[in-house]
């Protein structure tokens, strides 16, 4: 059984249907164990979070780009983890990154860039999205990578969308097959 974490926040519902995207298609994998921790409002997880994180074979961060970087409250944890990289808890598992904003941009890979920081203090094994753009005319947001992440799944969520409405289809089929791709190479290397 490969044990897949997911550690996100979601501000408003977005993000959390990103990491559901994300889920599903790590749990898509035999042999999958996956788990989604959600980071509350006050930037915490439950009391036994970090214990059951310490012993995933993946780690997957996820937070909303908010004025160009994660949310405060994933900074929380991701200063919290202090804890688990003094004792190299983490190292050598394979990390990922998603991030969301209602811009085509938004400086979503800022986000994405501080995940790939965090992950290698952990001495992490980072993997990107493995996925082409859909970056012809003919594109759009129904596409997989339509706004080309490759170090991470970039999504977007216009800021009058709910999230019923977005992120769209496109975005999240990238979200499935980036949590696919991380099951698959975690069971590989386990």
């Amino acid at each position: 059984m490969t044990k897949i974490a997911i550690v996100y926040f979601s501000g408003y519902g977005h993000t959390a249907k990103q990491a559901e995207a994300v889920h599903a298609g790590a749990a898509s994998v035999d042999g999958s164990q996956v788990t989604s921790y959600r980071i509350d409002q006050n930037g915490d997880l439950p009391e036994t979070a970090m214990e059951e994180i310490s012993a995933a074979a993946a780690i997957i961060y996820g937070s909303p780009t908010y004025m160009g970087g994660p949310a405060w409250q994933f900074k929380k944890f991701g200063d919290v983890s202090s804890k688990p990289w003094f004792s190299q808890a983490w190292k050598n598992k394979v990390a990922a990154g998603f991030t969301n904003s209602a811009s085509v941009n938004g400086d979503k890979f800022s986000t994405i860039q501080y995940f790939w920081t965090l992950s290698q203090q952990h001495g992490q094994i980072w993997v990107g999205t493995g996925l082409m753009p859909a970056n012809t005319k003919a594109s759009g947001p129904a596409d997989v990578n339509w706004t080309a992440g490759y170090g991470g799944a970039l999504a977007i969520s216009p800021a009058d969308a709910s999230p019923e409405e977005a992120p769209r289809a496109g975005d999240l089929e990238t979200a499935r097959l980036l949590g696919k791709r991380v099951a698959e190479l975690a069971a590989r290397l386990g």
